[in-house]
């Protein structure tokens, strides 16, 4: 984003938004743009981390791939290279407005959190992730998870795909893993949150120094490696519940019974490389082009100034 965007650079720090409040709709601003550009970039990762989730380790049975990299080339060579983009048409869709909601929410919260110095705790921080993430997962992460799950696991364009689950389950099918998908992008939001606020503040000393596009990236990169390591459980919980193979669990609390007794401890953390070479760079990706875009917005557009 640096590279093809020289004019965004990052110029403010912690001081600023600790004694002037930020406009909601900044956050939103900036968080829409940078989750689209995110979600573009490192969608192969996450078709492959989907894809391993899916495959039960049942006895007997051998998987066409074991790895990233290894799915990766079995996608190319079998289906083709725009085989690996399936699905990417309803995340697109979620993406833009589940970001903006992130990024917003999280600074309204973060703002009715702050102490008379306009302080905020690492608890706090993690409090308005949680938050943030509880409500995009239900307003938009869930229907789209839903629906981009399914369609990859029956081989089927989202169009397609969306048609079937309303023939076949109903509108219900397409919030089918909603409480499975609010704890892992609760979980997810209030790790991130936490760790790359905490390192903002580290790295730009409590916001008088600036935060650099690489510093940024570093700091998402981190949080995202972070936040995988501490809710890859719920993440592959998720998976599952919005499987075309969920009923037969009888809720999200049996299907963690179930994976736990059948496939072991190890099954949770089944897709844990793979997801995280599309959360790593994708976190560093959002982060980075979030802190610049914000700034810009703010640089250049009255409708966005700091109040």
């Amino acid at each position: 984003l640096v590279c093809v965007f020289p004019c965004l650079q990052i110029h403010t720090g912690l001081t600023m938004s600790s004694k002037q409040k930020k406009s909601p709709l900044l956050a939103m601003g900036a968080g829409c743009i940078a989750g689209g550009i995110e979600a573009t970039a490192i969608w192969p990762m996450e078709f492959i981390k989907t894809q391993l989730q899916l495959q039960a380790k049942t006895k007997g049975a051998k998987l066409p791939y074991t790895g990233m990299i290894g799915g990766l080339r079995y996608y190319v060579e079998t289906t083709g290279f725009f085989s690996l983009y399936r699905g990417l048409a309803p995340t697109l869709v979620g993406s833009i407005p589940k970001a903006g909601i992130r990024f917003g929410l999280n600074s309204v919260i973060k703002e009715q959190l702050r102490d008379k110095d306009g302080k905020l705790t690492p608890a706090k921080n993690f409090v308005a992730g949680l938050g943030a993430g509880v409500t995009e997962a239900l307003i938009v992460v869930a229907p789209v998870e839903t629906v981009k799950t399914k369609c990859i696991e029956l081989n089927m364009p989202f169009v397609k795909g969306f048609t079937q689950i309303l023939k076949t389950e109903g509108l219900a099918g397409v919030y089918q893993g909603a409480a499975a998908t609010a704890m892992k992008q609760g979980s997810n939001q209030g790790l991130r949150f936490m760790w790359f606020n905490e390192y903002k503040r580290i790295v730009t000393e409590d916001g008088t120094k600036p935060l650099s596009p690489i510093g940024g990236l570093l700091g998402g990169m981190s949080a995202g490696c972070f936040s995988t390591l501490g809710n890859n459980p719920f993440d592959v919980i998720k998976t599952r519940m919005q499987g075309t193979q969920a009923s037969q669990y009888k809720g999200t609390l049996d299907c963690f019974k179930q994976v736990l007794t059948k496939e072991g401890i190890g099954a949770f953390y089944a897709g844990v490389v793979p997801r995280m070479g599309r959360v790593v760079p994708g976190q560093g990706i959002i982060f980075m082009s979030f802190e610049a875009i914000q700034d810009a917005l703010e640089r250049n557009f009255s409708f966005f100034k700091t109040n």
